[in-house]
């Protein structure tokens, strides 16, 4: 584990926000406290990406890449099991990892590349969505596709709720789409082959055309943002921090992650079976797209309720998987960047990017060859794998931050094995087509695009793969979204008897006292104030109880105890979540005379970005409000 001089530098956005330490009445109730964040990852396994390309590998080579998918849920539950155990026991998501291992414009790039994962799966949900929508209503794609942009505001809701309902909120949907796929084989059990199933976990690739579905499928399967997401969403359990907490918690987490993974394999697999025996099984090896399947299952299995049972999964795979893109991108941009951005925006941002290719494809080529989109997504996806595989695998086997509980030599083989895998495979596909572009094209242009793209692509993989290899180069780069509290002595003093400051944890915040100071005489108590934005205070808020909330509360206490040394009559007060409200509410309950904030100055698009606090603060509040330009 890591040395207690580093701790500090941990900032982790989702930690210890659910209690499981708390004595329980059966065992099993302690263990169900662990289990969650595993169900949230594994809507991104069955999400409406993994439709498509298990439909066409199932129509296209019946049950002879199930192999596929049993082997990307190995590699699947093996990856995140690893990224687990780097949240529980360094208490980082991927992102930070990354942030404080490599240099900065490595950083950039892998910010980069895990953006443009979270948008590919984005795409394939808002066009999963989309489909399902018109299955269901005979709206057209376009409608649907633009309906999408009102799922934004779900995930806000969600979290108004909390973590536990909104993790019965997605195992609901999951279970509509386990049921719904039951249902669908029951309807077509007279066309199984159950020999050929099991002769498809043989594993086979017939040509060049199943190599591509097969990558599209492990990249429909095992997700990068996935991995960031869980070494997230694991810090939410409180644990104890000796050994045998950090032992079982991991145990756990792994058992979690069975469960949930293996549920998701079930539902993949009766997507490609379903395709094989309704459709290969008939001589229809055509069948490609979604809105295809779905009009031809009425037919072959003589039913209305096959497709309406089919529309009806594939929306709540998409509604389900928007939620769980939307947490990762919060994890992503404000590991790699620190910035943090109202909830809303990252959402409608996200989603604008996925929105905007799907229009423009609808608009110039129609509805048709939509499912070729989606597939293209899961490639991309396969893409990104290894940039957010090789450095989850280079953390976990440092024994000098993992301690004890970094990854044993068995594993460790097991895991290169598969970054190996996938590279090759991506490898492999990248030349193949490109080789046919080049036999085929005499355009000069596009080809110096590829190849220079192919160069950038294999040098950053080494870079990614050799940097934490050379230690000369190693260096800590600090995870704190706020600087070291500052010493108070220098103030310079430039009169109400209840004064409150709302401090950022800038170094604008003497400037605040100051004036605050200023405003009070030898009988005046100060109230301190900060609102913690993470993720979990977000969704637990005032239950919050993670690494930033801990290292705010110190950096409040430490100026109060500055305060006090000096004669004044201080007191912190930690806010959670919502900025204003939680401003406005500790304003109001202290009884303040008076409120110092900070502006920044902020106008135009930025007001959006970050928020309007001082107008909104100022309407919500009877008391004067000194406004300090900092």
């Amino acid at each position: 584990m890591e040395s207690n001089k580093n701790q500090h530098i941990s900032l982790s956005d989702v930690h210890e926000s659910i209690d499981t330490t708390i004595t329980q009445p059966s065992k099993w109730k302690k263990a169900f406290s662990f289990f969650g964040p595993a169900y949230l990852i594994s809507v991104g396994y069955m999400d409406p990406g993994n439709w498509a390309t298990d439909l066409q590998g199932g129509s296209q080579f019946g049950y002879k890449l199930i192999w596929v998918l049993l082997m990307s849920n190995v590699m699947a539950l093996l990856l995140q099991s690893l990224s687990a155990r780097l949240g529980v026991v360094r208490g980082r998501d991927l992102a930070q990892a990354n942030r404080e291992t490599y240099p900065k414009y490595i950083n950039y790039a892998l910010y980069g590349l895990a953006e443009v994962a979270i948008a590919a799966c984005d795409l394939a949900e808002v066009l999963g969505m989309a489909i399902g929508l018109q299955l269901l209503t005979g709206i057209p794609l376009l409608w649907g596709v633009l309906i999408t942009v009102l799922d934004t505001f779900l995930l806000l809701f969600l979290q108004r709720l909390g973590m536990r309902r909104m993790e019965a909120f997605i195992i609901g949907l999951i279970f509509i789409i386990g049921l719904s796929f039951f249902i669908e084989l029951v309807l077509a059990r007279h066309e199984l082959n159950f020999g050929q199933i099991a002769s498809g976990f043989v594993p086979v690739i017939p040509n060049e055309a199943a190599l591509y579905i097969a990558i599209g499928i492990i990249g429909a399967t095992v997700m990068p943002h996935n991995l960031y997401l869980h070494s997230a969403l694991v810090q939410t359990r409180k644990i104890k921090k000796d050994h045998a907490g950090i032992k079982k918690a991991l145990r756990l987490n792994v058992l979690d992650s069975t469960i949930a993974l293996n549920l998701a394999f079930l539902v993949n697999a009766a997507i490609l079976i379903l395709a094989a025996a309704v459709f290969h099984s008939s001589g229809r090896h055509d069948v490609a797209e979604i809105k295809e399947a779905h009009h031809l299952l009425d037919q072959l299995l003589g039913t209305s309720l096959a497709p309406i049972l089919f529309a009806v999964a594939l929306i709540a795979a998409g509604q389900s998987s928007t939620v769980t893109g939307t947490l990762a991108g919060q994890v992503v941009m404000e590991g790699y960047l620190h910035l943090r951005i109202n909830p809303w925006m990252r959402r409608l941002m996200t989603r604008l990017i996925a929105i905007i290719p799907a229009v423009f494809v609808i608009l110039i080529n129609g509805e048709k060859d939509i499912d070729s989109l989606l597939i293209l997504s899961q490639v991309i996806l396969s893409l990104q794998l290894s940039f957010a595989i090789i450095p989850l695998i280079h953390f976990v086997s440092d024994k000098k931050t993992m301690g004890s509980f970094a990854i044993g030599p068995v594993t460790k083989i097991a895991a290169w094995s598969v970054s190996l895998i996938l590279a090759y495979l991506n490898i492999r596909m990248v030349a193949g087509q490109a080789i046919n572009y080049f036999e085929s094209s005499d355009n000069m242009f596009w080809k110096m695009v590829i190849l220079i793209s192919g160069i950038i692509f294999i040098g950053l993989l080494l870079i990614t793969f050799g940097f934490p290899l050379l230690k000369r180069m190693h260096r800590t780069i600090s995870l704190r979204l706020h600087p070291e509290a500052v010493s108070l002595q220098s103030l310079s003093i430039p009169r109400y008897q209840k004064i409150a400051i709302a401090f950022d944890f800038s170094e604008k915040d003497k400037i605040l006292l100051s004036h605050a100071i200023g405003q009070g005489s030898s009988g005046s108590s100060y109230i301190l104030i900060h609102i913690v934005e993470s993720v979990p205070a977000r969704i637990y808020q005032r239950e919050s109880d993670d690494m930033e909330t801990r290292k705010d509360k110190e950096h409040l206490e430490f100026y109060a105890k500055e305060l006090q040394d000096r004669g004044f009559n201080a007191k912190a007060k930690l806010g959670f979540g919502n900025r204003i409200k939680e401003i406005v509410h500790i304003v109001k309950e202290s009884n303040a005379e008076i409120l110092i904030i900070g502006g920044h100055r902020h106008k135009g698009i930025k007001d959006w970005f970050y928020g309007e606090t001082i107008e909104s603060v100022r309407h919500e509040l009877t008391i004067p409000v000194l406004v300090v330009n900092v």
